[in-house]
């Protein structure tokens, strides 16, 4: 009920957007979050935006670099990631929730399947 894409493999200072879909009982959730999880390495919160105003919210290690950004007619929420470097490399999960204060993903009750990020130095 999420579907994410958009990862890839770039140089350091590329960019990316990554895109999750949602659909079914999805739709209804008031949270859509970006996760990431590196090799080794425990899930980290990456970004989250409302549904219903529009509010974001970013790690402090994204902040400047990252845009979290939706388009309610296509329940698609976007990730622009730019300027990325070798510590973004991961896989990063979209999830549908309905608390945005949740930085550690244990309220959010839908995740996508995760897409890779790699940036080479």
């Amino acid at each position: 009920q999420l579907q994410a894409c958009g990862g890839g493999l770039v140089q350091a200072g590329g960019s990316l957007r990554l895109s999750c879909t949602a659909s079914g009982r999805t739709v209804s959730r008031n949270v859509m979050g970006w996760f990431r999880q590196a090799p080794g390495k425990e899930r980290e919160f990456v970004a989250a935006i409302l549904r219903s105003n529009g509010a974001t919210y970013y790690a402090d290690s994204v902040k400047g670099r990252f845009t979290i950004f939706r388009e309610n007619a296509k329940n698609t929420v976007y990730l622009q990631v730019n300027s990325l470097e070798p510590e973004d490399t991961a896989v990063y999960y979209c999830a549908a929730g309905n608390y945005a204060n949740d930085r550690s993903g244990r309220t959010y009750d839908y995740w996508g399947q995760g897409t890779q990020v790699t940036v080479s130095s």
